[in-house]
């Protein structure tokens, strides 16, 4: 047996409106679902990306509830960064543009909720690129 690829991943927002128009416009991701108040759902790459409110689900027996920031990272080709750091500061997003020793490179931002973004390629894991 053997653990594959994460199939989902989820961040946590009170404003799920927020969410969405953030999610949809800045990183052009397509809702799957949505419950009002409760979570949006979006698909992403092969995987899917959960954004719950977690004045909702932290109150569900088993369901997810969590407080924090939390952290999601995107892979994206390393020839795309510029056009990513470009498009984000022009929807008003404040970005840090970071290099790692290796030569990779992340550009790191925040959601309206405040948990950390990313978006670098995976060669910064050593993994083979996209």
């Amino acid at each position: 047996m053997q653990v594959n690829s994460i199939l989902e991943t989820a961040l946590y927002a009170e404003d799920l409106a927020a969410a969405e128009e953030f999610y949809t416009r800045v990183l052009g991701l397509k809702v799957q679902s949505r419950l009002e108040g409760r979570h949006v759902f979006f698909y992403s790459g092969a995987g899917m990306f959960l954004v719950f409110n977690p004045n909702t689900t932290g109150t569900e027996k088993g369901g997810h509830g969590c407080r924090g920031r939390g952290h999601v990272a995107w892979a994206v080709a390393p020839n795309e960064l510029d056009d990513w750091l470009k498009w984000l500061e022009g929807h008003g997003v404040k970005v840090k543009d970071f290099y790692w020793p290796n030569g990779a490179r992340s550009l790191y931002f925040s959601d309206p909720a405040n948990n950390s973004l990313e978006l670098t390629s995976p060669e910064t894991w050593g993994l083979p690129p996209l």
